[in-house]
């Protein structure tokens, strides 16, 4: 019998699924990836590109994002992919936020951060409003891509750099290998690899079907160019990104935080509202985003959770504009339990998922791990 003609079949040309490709090739396989889309549609150009190490939780997702920004340092300039800004700040408009960026520098995380006094804001980051800031985290280590030009771009320097092979609008229907049952025939591979984003049903429901997993549904916007010497040194965050993140979270000294946020801030803690702010090339900004949860959410984005978002927005910077050009639905799946997925669905058969909305901060380095000891 001849040998298939790939050594790895990966279903999904998310950046999960990327990542998995490059990580194929790196170890010298021949790799094919198939994805149902003509192009990338779904969470992987749907989010901030915000490649986020500051923040993260500890221990597995934090070093997983902490190798796949070195993977994007890496690859973006071979790819022809512009990285916008680096770094991040992360203002703490109240005192109890204060202290959680104080015990966050302190901590293991914190290498290579800084806590800024509201003068040094005013001197450093002029954008950001430190008359109404405590204080604010400086971290270096984060980098932003535009999601909409890097996966295509990404995807494009795989094809045609690493030799990656892609079948695009092509429904995988099965996979009983070393046949792949595509829309388009069958593929050969010895081994496969599902990165289903956040489809639960098509491929190894069962596999998804032990796992509690629901879908979130991002309100995202994009505000108007601010204009000719308006320029953002790195992304912004807030007090609200401080009781979510569970880097910053998970501190002891967060819980005084979030006690003043749940007294001050209910409506966009039932939204699951925390600020992030980037800058595209053309000057204008992305700014998000809200966390709703449901088997199916629905597809609908109301004004008055924009409008909690542009008043986060406002309060940590100085906009010269807040008129939205663009507002669009984000979708990923969620656990609430677990940042990611790897399991073995079959013989050969690999699924690995992001459960957590981190795939362009951990994916590199999660397909690294599920393919290490694996890939034959």
């Amino acid at each position: 019998m001849s040998a298939p003609v790939f050594d790895l079949a990966i279903i999904g040309a998310g950046i999960v699924g990327l990542a998995h490709a490059l990580a194929a090739r790196r170890a010298g396989k021949r790799v094919v990836v198939i994805d149902r889309d003509a192009q990338a549609n779904g969470a992987s150009i749907r989010n901030f590109g915000f490649v986020t190490v500051t923040g993260q939780q500890q221990g597995t997702v934090w070093n997983r994002a902490r190798r796949s920004r070195e993977i994007w340092a890496e690859v973006a300039p071979k790819a022809g992919i512009p990285v916008l800004h680096r770094g991040s700040a992360v203002i703490a408009h109240r005192p109890e936020a204060a202290e959680v960026v104080a015990a966050f520098v302190a901590s293991e995380m914190g290498a290579g951060c800084e806590m800024l006094s509201p003068a040094q804001i005013a001197d450093r980051l002029p954008l950001l409003r430190h008359e109404d800031a405590s204080a604010c985290l400086w971290s270096p280590h984060e980098l932003r891509v535009e999601p909409r030009r890097a996966i295509p771009l990404l995807a494009a320097w795989l094809e045609e750099q690493l030799g990656v092979v892609f079948l695009r609008n092509t429904l995988v229907k099965a996979i009983d290998l070393p046949r792949v049952v595509t829309t388009a025939g069958i593929v050969e591979a010895g081994q496969a690899m599902v990165c289903p984003g956040g489809d639960f049903l098509s491929l190894y429901p069962e596999v998804w079907a032990r796992r509690e997993l629901d879908l979130c549904k991002l309100h995202m916007l994009r505000l108007a160019p601010q204009g000719a010497g308006w320029v953002l040194p790195g992304s912004v965050m807030n007090d609200m990104s401080l009781g979510r993140y569970l880097g910053f979270a998970e501190l002891p000294a967060a819980a005084a935080l979030k006690a003043v946020l749940a007294r001050e801030e209910g409506p966009s803690l039932d939204n699951g509202i925390h600020l992030i702010a980037v800058q595209s090339a053309d000057g204008s900004l992305v700014v998000g985003d809200s966390h709703h949860y449901a088997a199916t959410p629905d597809p609908f984005a109301p004004d008055a959770v924009d409008a909690l978002m542009i008043g986060h927005a406002r309060r940590a910077l100085r906009l010269a504009s807040d008129r939205v050009v663009e507002r669009w639905i984000g979708i990923y799946p969620h656990s609430k339990t677990e940042a990611a997925l790897i399991e073995d669905a079959a013989p050969g058969v690999r699924a690995v998922m992001v459960t957590s909305g981190t795939g362009m901060s951990t994916a590199f380095a999660l397909a690294e791990d599920a393919l290490a000891g694996w890939l034959r």
